[in-house]
């Protein structure tokens, strides 16, 4: 019996092949990443390539998957490379531990993804790896900001220019418009109000001025969100 005999069962012979020859690459691995990169690799999806450069610390325990007191202090790609193996011993799957620069992130997306999931909860690297995709006519679905939310009812999944009560897109909405980049990008976010007093304000230490409070399931939804949009967008294209 294989173990994707139930997903076979739901979207059949040609849906399972398809998402064997799927070849995605996911950039940022925590709340939403770690979860995103989870539910991809358990439909079936045949290559993957994730990205970040971060080891687990003690905060990522209350919303990352694999944010446990024996991971804490390991890269987070190590962990969820060994995770990913142990869901599916066959899946072609790279490991890149590290930090992507403009560059890198021009260097990386190419044509040969059939979707890139941009999990990245820091604005100047979000806005290289968009870009970069855009630029390549690689499809993308960017996760906006999932802090400051209690409603996982509230989440959508739509262009990144029809967003609305998300300081994120916001801000990325008007760095990407410097770039010439206002539409065709989807972005899973929440049309719930951010809870103004669940934010705090940083030393501007790895691209974050200020953050705010999170609750285990929000990102995790937003990673959800994320892998069945583009699960569904293989199952349903022409190859």
């Amino acid at each position: 019996m294989s173990w994707l005999e139930r997903t076979e069962l739901l979207v059949q012979k040609e849906g399972l092949e398809k998402l064997q020859n799927a070849n995605i690459l996911i950039v940022g691995l925590g709340g939403v990443g770690s979860y995103a990169a989870e539910f991809i690799a358990r439909a079936g999806v045949g290559k993957i390539t994730i990205v970040d450069g971060d080891v687990f610390d003690e905060t990522n325990k209350n919303r990352q998957l694999p944010a446990l007191d024996t991971t804490i202090g390991k890269y987070k790609t190590e962990v969820l490379a060994e995770r990913i193996k142990a869901i599916n011993a066959d899946i072609d799957l790279t490991v890149l531990t590290e930090f992507l620069s403009p560059e890198r992130a021009y260097e990386i997306v190419s044509k040969e993804f059939d979707y890139v999931l941009d999990c990245i909860d820091s604005i100047t690297p979000k806005i290289n790896l968009i870009v970069a995709a855009r630029r390549k006519k690689v499809k993308i679905i960017s996760s906006m900001g999932a802090g400051g939310k209690l409603d996982a009812t509230k989440i959508k999944v739509k262009d990144i220019s029809k967003t609305k009560n998300c300081t994120m897109a916001r801000v990325l909405r008007k760095r990407l418009k410097e770039r010439k980049v206002d539409k065709g990008v989807k972005a899973v976010y929440s049309e719930e109000v951010q809870i103004a007093t669940s934010v705090k304000v940083t030393d501007g230490t790895n691209f974050k001025k200020s953050y705010y409070g999170t609750i285990s399931y929000m990102p995790a939804a937003f990673g959800l969100q994320a892998a069945a949009h583009v699960v569904n967008f293989i199952i349903k294209t022409n190859k």
